[in-house]
């Protein structure tokens, strides 16, 4: 295996924390009570009924195969690739249920349609890490 640049394992370990956040956000989003629900705007709400249970789905998908994907590349193996190429797709999936299929569009403000898109940007580019560092024989 081939020595890997010092920037390789901040880089992935800044990924991973990234991810862990993606968790946590799924899981606070997953676990909301009926009462929390309830105290959103009437477009939350709208959002948050819109959604079909498929793009939740892979919201799950996305989250946890990115966190595994960069645990992964932290320990430096080939699995990483397949499984931050899975977390991209379970990103647009989760993107082509929430804004193409929902309607969600038309009910969130600029600021959400950057922050998936900046989440789809990177889930893309540690694809291309982990793909970069197979070749390179980073990983094993």
């Amino acid at each position: 295996m081939a020595h890997a640049p010092k920037w390789f394992g901040r880089v992935a370990i800044a990924a991973l924390i990234w991810n862990l956040i993606g968790c946590a956000a799924y899981l606070s989003d997953v676990m909301l009570t009926p009462d929390d629900v309830a105290t959103m705007s009437e477009a939350q709400q709208q959002l948050y009924a819109s959604r079909p249970m498929w793009a939740v789905s892979a919201t799950a998908i996305a989250v946890w195969g990115g966190a595994l994907g960069c645990l992964g590349l932290i320990l430096r193996k080939r699995w990483a690739a397949p499984l931050l190429v899975v977390s991209l797709a379970g990103v647009i999936v989760q993107d082509i249920g929430l804004f193409a299929l929902g309607g969600a569009a038309g009910l969130v403000d600029a600021s959400v349609v950057i922050l998936q898109g900046l989440v789809l940007a990177i889930a893309a580019a540690l694809v291309w890490l982990a793909r970069t560092a197979s070749t390179r024989g980073w990983l094993a």
